[in-house]
């Protein structure tokens, strides 16, 4: 009882940081900290100490018992474990002067204390972890066989990955930069797949980085953006950084060693085929710019200008249900105008994305015209489905001011669409002769690299 009631009072004064307290408690049995930690299959006292911020505490003891820094709790987690995860640089260079190997041990899920500082983004505390034992940028996590680095970016700390690429060179970074995990992913498939601008910025600073690099469902980190499910305007940037470093796609790797020799992975290779090229940018740009539209008609379909009633109505004069369009009632001859643009819109978009998805072989440039027709469509309809919006949404006083606008910027809307239809067609149509007289085989490299398009530079 007398032992119970000891250990308790350690604990207690480690939690409150009481050094005076520890030191009686010593006076009164010296053995007191080997058999707390005999005993212990929580965390220790030191701990404790560590997770309150207490380092005189944890000095103490230390200097009274220095085996406390290699115990281990129940996550297997040691005090530098913890130290370097609450980033207390004070903390995590005490410890490391008590035992420096505690750099290289790992949780139960085979994190070293500096993954975790990384993960937490702890950039003084992985700064003074590399100095003392820089093996531990070698480790990797358990199951999923992940570096440091990987956990950088997946944890989108910036600061950390640049610490850690800045300090570690020769053959170690050589040796991480372009690990990859238990799915075969690098650091770079991971920034795309999460679409972290800066990091694959800084990321194509190094020229060690390879752009090309294939995982285990054989997908380079270009495949990565393309199959990506949400789609925003973050797509083509990150597509422009990508061609612009040479990144391929899966495809396009292959369809090139059979003609020419293996080059590195980091040389640009975007005019070794400058027409199949055009056609995947073309297809990304057109599903991107698809699923952008769709999701701009659904939510305005279902969210219509004006909203939607509250609560139900019996009035003879205005009879109406909870979540029926406000619009349908003031506006009934304007709302039928806006759900035919709208649905318009969204099912042009929708038949876009099924087309691109669903596997058909579109890599003539004569189906990818007829798909940019469709997104014309699309794009127009989506334009009236807003002019008839904010139209509605016009306070009266305002709309004759507004109409007019809205008649003038539909009138030029038309004429560029018609003007860009009419071009196409013309340049199609040609194109047609000429290929039947024999006169060209395929299209001219410098017109694949410059076809003139409304999505070119989307």
């Amino acid at each position: 009882m007398k032992e119970m009631n000891m250990d308790r009072r350690v604990y207690e004064a480690a939690i409150n940081g009481d050094v005076r307290a520890l030191r009686e408690l010593l006076q009164e049995d010296k053995l007191i900290l080997d058999r707390v930690t005999l005993n212990c299959f929580q965390e220790t006292p030191l701990h404790i100490a560590v997770m309150r911020g207490h380092v005189e505490f944890a000095g103490e003891l230390l200097r009274r018992n220095s085996q406390l820094a290699a115990e281990l709790d129940s996550r297997n987690s040691s005090p530098l474990h913890m130290a370097a995860v609450r980033g207390d640089l004070e903390m995590v260079k005490l410890l490391l002067s008590a035992n420096t190997e505690m750099c290289l041990a790992g949780d139960r899920d085979g994190r070293n204390p500096l993954h975790l500082a990384a993960m937490k983004g702890r950039v003084e505390a992985v700064k003074e972890l590399l100095r003392v034992q820089p093996a531990a940028v070698r480790q990797r996590t358990g199951s999923g066989k992940e570096t440091v680095l990987h956990l950088c970016v997946k944890h989108n700390q910036i600061e950390a990955l640049k610490t850690l690429m800045a300090s570690v060179e020769g053959e170690i970074i050589d040796e991480i930069i372009n690990a990859t995990d238990s799915d075969g992913n690098t650091i770079f498939h991971f920034a795309v797949s999460n679409k972290q601008i800066e990091i694959i910025k800084h990321l194509l600073s190094n020229s060690q980085i390879a752009v090309n690099s294939t995982n285990e469902n054989g997908y380079t980190a270009l495949d990565v953006l393309a199959h990506g499910l949400q789609k925003d305007m973050k797509d083509f940037e990150i597509g422009e950084m990508l061609r612009g470093a040479g990144a391929l796609r899966a495809k396009e790797i292959s369809g090139t060693t059979h003609h020419q020799p293996k080059t590195t992975t980091t040389t640009n290779n975007n005019h070794q085929n400058p027409a199949g090229d055009w056609l995947s940018r073309k297809r990304d740009s057109i599903m991107v710019v698809a699923s952008l539209i769709a999701t701009m008609a659904f939510q305005a379909g279902v969210n219509p200008p004006g909203g939607v009633w509250q609560e139900d109505s019996l009035s003879p004069d205005s009879a109406h249900k909870a979540g029926e369009a406000v619009m349908a009632y003031n506006h009934a001859k304007v709302y039928r105008y806006f759900i035919r643009t709208n649905t318009t819109a969204f099912v042009a978009s929708l038949s876009t994305i099924l087309l691109l998805i669903s596997g058909l072989p579109f890599r003539r440039r004569l189906f990818l015209w007829g798909l940019m027709v469709i997104m014309w469509l699309t794009v127009t309809t989506i334009a009236l489905s807003y002019g008839v919006a904010i139209f509605i949404i016009t306070p009266k006083q305002y709309r004759s001011q507004l109409g007019n606008v809205v008649q003038i910027s539909v009138t030029v809307w038309s004429c560029v669409m018609g003007l860009l239809l009419f071009g196409n067609t013309v340049r199609l149509i040609f194109r047609w002769i000429e290929k039947k007289k024999g006169n060209i085989v395929s299209w001219p490299e410098k017109k694949a690299r410059t076809a003139n398009s409304v999505f070119t530079n989307v």
